[in-house]
This record gives C-alpha cells, sequence and structure tokens, in this order.
C-alpha cells in the first residue's frame, strides 16, 4: 500500500495569551492521499491552523508539535525553510476566503499569476505572461486577456477567486488547501467555482483540503470529512455516509440546518459538552 500523501498525527498548536499557552489544535491525526478531504466545523474550531501548520505559515509566536507532521515524506516540523519554500505554492496551494484581502492591489491578476510561476520554475517573462493567460482560460474565464491586465478591484468576487485558483494552480502542485473559497461569494458564483475546483482536482490527480463550515456542501462534493470542536478531531467518516454522523457535535450541527421540504418553527440550539472543550 502506498504512502498516504499528508500524515498528520498528534497534532498540537498554541498560542501565548494574557493566561499562559491558549490550545488552538489539540491532538488532530489525519491522513489524506489523492482524495478530497473536508474539514468542518465553527468558527475556532482549529480547521485554518491545521492547513496553515501543514505548510508551516503559523506566526512565529506558535507552539507546534507533532508526532508527525509529514507531505509526501518531508518531514515538515524539521524540514529547513529553503524547503519550504519550495512546498509552499509550489507543491502545496492555498486558495484563501476573500480575493479582495489576498491578492496584491497594486499588481495586475496576470502579473501576479506569471509571480507564481517564475518563483517556482525557470521561464522568462513572456512565456511567464503567455502561461498566465492560459491558465486563466483553465479556470473558465472568458476574456483572459483583458482579465490578466486588471487589477483585483476591476473584479468580480467571482472572477477574483478563479484569478486566486489560477494563480495556485500555476507551477502544478499535488495539494491544494482551499480555506473557505466560497464563503465570501453569493450561491451562484459558489457553485460554478466548485464545480470547477472539481473539474480541476480531478483533471490533474491533485489532492484537495477543503475547509468549510457547510456541511450540505462537503457531504456533496468532498469524498471524507474531518468534523472538528475545540480544536480536536471528534468525527472522521466517509462524506456520502454524513447524514448518519453519530458523534452528539455532528449530529447537533446537522439538525440545527433549515429544510425546505420538513420547515420547522424554530431551529434548535446545539447543546454543547463541556467535555469537547476539556
Amino acid at each position: 500500500m502506498s504512502q498516504p500523501l499528508v500524515t498528520i498525527d498528534d497534532l498540537h498548536v498554541d498560542f501565548p495569551g494574557r493566561n499562559g499557552w491558549q490550545p488552538a489544535v489539540r491532538g488532530v491525526s489525519l491522513n489524506l492521499g489523492r482524495e478530497k478531504l473536508a474539514i468542518v466545523g465553527e468558527s475556532g474550531s482549529g480547521k485554518s491552523v491545521t492547513g496553515r501548520a501543514l505548510m508551516r505559515l503559523l506566526p512565529p509566536a506558535a507552539r507546534v508539535r507533532a508526532a508527525a507532521l509529514r507531505f509526501d515524506g518531508i518531514d515538515v516540523l524539521n524540514a529547513p525553510e529553503r524547503r519550504m519554500r519550495d512546498l509552499r505554492g509550489g507543491r502545496i496551494g492555498l486558495i484563501l476566503q476573500d480575493p479582495k484581502y489576498a491578492l496584491n492591489p497594486v499588481m495586475t491578476a496576470g502579473q501576479q499569476i506569471a509571480e507564481a510561476l517564475r518563483a517556482h520554475q525557470r521561464i522568462g517573462r513572456r512565456e511567464a505572461a503567455e502561461r498566465a493567460i492560459t491558465l486563466l482560460e483553465q479556470v473558465q474565464i472568458r476574456d483572459p486577456g483583458r482579465v490578466a491586465r486588471a487589477y483585483p478591484h476591476e473584479l468580480s468576487g467571482g472572477m477574483g477567486q478563479r484569478v486566486m485558483i489560477a494563480m495556485m494552480l500555476a507551477p502544478g502542485p499535488d495539494l491544494l488547501i482551499a480555506d473557505e473559497p466560497t464563503s465570501a461569494l453569493d450561491a451562484s458564483v459558489q457553485a460554478e467555482i466548485l464545480r470547477l475546483l472539481d473539474e480541476l482536482v480531478e483533471q490533474r490527480g491533485m489532492a484537495l483540503i477543503l475547509i468549510s463550515h457547510d456541511l450540505p456542501l462537503v457531504s456533496r462534493f468532498c469524498d471524507k470529512v474531518v468534523v472538528m470542536v475545540g480544536g480536536r478531531v471528534v468525527e472522521q467518516l466517509a462524506a456520502r455516509d454524513l447524514a448518519q454522523a453519530s458523534h452528539p457535535y455532528t449530529r447537533g450541527l446537522l439538525d440545527c440546518l433549515p429544510s425546505l421540504t420538513h420547515p420547522r418553527a424554530r431551529l434548535p440550539v446545539l447543546t454543547r459538552d463541556p467535555a469537547w472543550f476539556a
């Protein structure tokens, strides 16, 4: 059996606070092959911190410990910074939540994609600019030449997110981490972006970590689901079995979802067990 692309074993991440170290991730363990994995939970559950720990993108003040934190056999905790720079953007791409803040406001879309290409491949400026336009075509932008010349403030939210995806795909990564990539978009654009991601992941044979709080979305889109609360993983299951989840926290999240077919006068409130956070 081939080794998983990502191995996380007993990951702990703490941040300094007024009363000592504050735990953000507590004993997270998971494996990922070339498949689509969703990490779901409420805000503050440790989803994004887990993804950033894998890329070693946490602030210097953070304390990170793990029995194992590996990407394709590489020990992420002990790898030299030069090797991590090759991994970030090169073999691991990160799509952030809001392109308005993730993109550089003083560079055109084409310049930013070309910069990502030249950072990881030895190509000239002209070739990088041409390949940037090709990448914009691949993310289904109708007028890639015009968009390549546009600045971020001239793009809609959906268009900006497509530019972000093109930029992350430029070096040909093995893993794409999408951190709430559609939460700033309206419902119709959300569907388009997710369909695009699905097609690109399948075509390129990449692995995907989708960080989200949208349970119906991940049940349709992903292969596996990891549910986090209070920095811990409380349940892992196949996405198709999400409706049959057994943990009280997951059941509570599912029960809080509104339904068009079975409307209720009042949605239940999730009851939190203090043991989940102990």
